[in-house]
């Protein structure tokens, strides 16, 4: 028996080998399929990453907006009410202008986080791709990394507390210097002070809006029509340092923030050359105050209010404006600060601009809601300041429009008679928009409503005058600056899932 079994064993070896067959080509055990698992850590939609410790969840949502006198052809994004600084043809207000916009934007989130021995590890993107009359964008609005306390990378800006923009209603408001659409560059440590209260440290890219106002000199023609303003500004070498303690709870939250914003002019005179000397450096700052509170009902309600002194960022998303009526036109030029070389080289005189924003949502039922919001923005220069716009008002040298001499470069464009009668002489300008938007939500996730709101701007230099704006792209000279106003409306369909 053993003879034979010996026999067998030999024979099968010989038929293996003969037939080329290898240790490495027999058949062995399939690894386990690693199905997806659900992580339950942080809520619904999570699920680890298969093979590790990390649990990871998928967002966004597709919009479609459809805008009437709210945002033309090249308009940062829906809702700009147009003058603000978008575009010069917004504001022209005749046939050169696009009263109908639309704004079609996919966005895609993915959150991250793993437990560490020093607490959670957590990363956060949200890419935005956005098409519209006119042109495409592609954007990360959100892209930063939290651990133990510290945020790098993109984010919403420490400073802001409460906005209704893009919340409860659908424009980009321009009463408020928010960033929580756009996000901002930042780095930032925050400290959990007692149960429910936090401090944090942000230092955070100076450019806070796409529209920047900066340092303009008086030597250049600083303010020009279509609300161009000509910006004499050092490059940026730091950070704005940004401060805020939040206290925040089941019924809502309540929150204080504190801006130092540094403004920096490059050269004295023309042509702008560092034998020239420059203006002293001038630190500008901002405060804001402001909460959020959650009813029992349903309903919430908010406010904020932001002061600022060169730093008007951080108070307003608008820039200058030119907005025209049927035959008067609306004006307002906005810098951080300005300074002089024309009579004397003189500091940055730094520009206050301060900022009030509200909003009430009303829960009908789980699928209906109705807001109504408002916001107003106030510009106004000092003495100093006012001095210096004033001496550059068109005229003859040494004559007196405004009441300084005339001299040096021509600006603002406003030809007024001598002793500017029957003008208010003050670049000083502001402006509010009011609205309300309904929601209606037929299923879990699809949103459908109407924003209507309101504009008006309160203009700089009010009055009537012989050829006092002049002639711009294809509007004529106007006799008349007022107070100016436009309507506009947003219909939007909105398809939402697992966002924030």
């Amino acid at each position: 028996m053993g003879k034979s079994k010996t026999l067998l064993l030999s024979c099968v070896a010989g038929i293996a080998t003969a037939s080329g067959v290898q240790a490495a080509d027999l058949p062995v055990k399939a690894k386990p399929v690693q199905y997806v698992k659900i992580c339950s850590l942080y809520g619904d939609g999570w699920y680890y990453i298969p093979g590790s410790d990390t649990c990871i969840r998928f967002g966004g949502y597709i919009r479609a907006d459809y805008g009437w006198n709210a945002g033309g052809s090249t308009s940062a994004g829906s809702g700009i009410a147009p003058g603000t600084s978008v575009t010069v043809t917004d504001g022209l207000r005749n046939r050169s202008s696009a009263s109908y916009s639309t704004a079609h934007r996919a966005e895609f989130t993915v959150d991250t986080r793993t437990q560490t021995q020093y607490g959670v590890l957590r990363t956060y993107m949200d890419l935005r791709i956005e098409n519209r009359i006119g042109g495409d964008i592609t954007q990360a609005t959100r892209a930063f990394i939290q651990w133990t306390g510290f945020t790098f990378g993109r984010s919403r800006s420490f400073f802001d507390i409460f906005t209704h923009d893009q919340r409860l209603s659908y424009l980009n408001v321009r009463t408020t210097g928010d960033t929580n659409d756009l996000g901002i560059n930042l780095a930032a440590y925050t400290v959990q002070v007692a149960p429910g209260l936090t401090f944090s440290i942000s230092a955070e890219d100076p450019n806070r809006q796409p529209v920047v106002p900066g340092v303009a000199d008086g030597t250049t023609a600083a303010f020009g029509a279509g609300a161009a303003v000509t910006l004499d500004t050092h490059g940026v070498s730091h950070p704005d340092i940004i401060g805020n303690l939040r206290y925040e709870q089941s019924w809502g939250y309540l929150g204080v923030s504190g801006a130092a914003h540094a403004n920096r002019g490059l050269y004295y005179g023309t042509p702008n050359v560092s034998s020239n000397n420059h203006p002293p450096d001038k630190w500008g700052w901002a405060g804001a105050v402001g909460g959020e509170i959650y009813l029992p009902w349903g309903d919430r309600i908010g406010a904020n209010y932001v002061y600022s002194a060169g730093a008007s960022a951080y108070a307003t998303r608008s820039g200058s404006w030119q907005l025209y009526g049927s035959n008067s036109v609306g004006v307002g030029w906005l810098v951080d600060g300005i300074f002089d070389s024309t009579a004397g080289n003189t500091n940055i005189e730094l520009t206050r601009v301060w900022s009030i924003n509200a909003a009430y949502q009303r829960r009908w039922s789980p699928n209906w809601a109705t807001s109504v919001y408002g916001g107003y923005v106030d510009v106004s220069y000092n003495n100093a300041a006012k001095t210096i716009i004033n001496r550059h008002l068109p005229g003859a040298a040494g004559t007196n429009v405004c009441g300084v001499p005339v001299s040096g470069a021509v600006w603002p464009p406003i030809t007024l008679p001598a002793g500017g009668a029957g003008n208010s002489c003050s670049p000083d300008f502001s402006f509010m928009q009011v609205g309300s938007r309904t929601q209606w939500t037929p299923v879990h996730g699809l949103e459908i409503g109407v924003d209507v709101f309101y504009t008006k701007l309160f203009t700089a230099y009010k009055g009537s005058s012989a050829n006092i704006y002049p002639s711009n792209a294809t509007r004529p000279t106007v006799s008349t600056i007022a107070d100016t106003d436009v309507w506009s409306g947003i219909f939007r369909v909105q398809r939402t899932f697992l966002a924030e």
